[in-house]
């Protein structure tokens, strides 16, 4: 469900630049491409350091489903921010924020994993499986996304949609009995 709403958010981001944010009436003779740049940018810097801090905390704690559901709900921020919100300086600053979150879900959300896996023996085809399951949630998401904006409202109704899918993944992170 992380995966899916990380997944849906990003998908439309360009659209959402273009149509919502007028990236380009904002900074004349840039494109809304630009802008998505800049945000995958700062994005992805913020996710792969918090990814590494994350995990250095997560050992040392020995705790992985609670910072599993911290990360669900940190990047539920950013998807209200963007659907209450739509300026470019409070765009600016959720892709901070998923960044946060994000970085916090991959790292720690890996050690999880690899912790309710069944046996030794089965370690490959297990981690297949949730390989395929990431992969599908990303197939999956603009099945998803699509109609919330075409039919459900636009953007807001994405972004909480987002959010909601959020919201229930970091529930379902609770329902594991085996990890601490």
């Amino acid at each position: 469900m992380i995966i899916l709403a990380e997944s849906a958010a990003i998908l439309y981001l360009l659209y959402f630049l273009r149509d919502r944010i007028h990236y380009s009436v904002l900074f004349p003779g840039q494109k809304a491409e630009d802008g998505l740049a800049l945000l995958l940018v700062v994005y992805s810097v913020v996710a792969i350091a918090t990814a590494v801090v994350a995990g250095v905390v997560s050992d040392r704690l020995g705790r992985r489903r609670g910072p599993v559901a911290v990360s669900a709900m940190v990047m539920v921020v950013p998807a209200v921010m963007l659907a209450v919100w739509p300026t470019w300086h409070v765009t600016i600053a959720a892709a901070v924020v998923l960044g946060l979150g994000f970085g916090i879900y991959l790292s720690v959300d890996q050690a999880l994993v690899t912790q309710v896996l069944p046996t030794a023996e089965g370690r490959a085809k297990d981690l297949g499986v949730i390989s395929v399951a990431s992969a599908g949630a990303q197939a999956l998401a603009p099945a998803v996304a699509a109609p919330l904006v075409a039919y459900g409202g636009g953007y807001p109704t994405l972004f909480f949609g987002v959010a909601g899918i959020l919201v229930l993944g970091a529930l379902a992170v609770g329902r594991i009995k085996s990890v601490p």
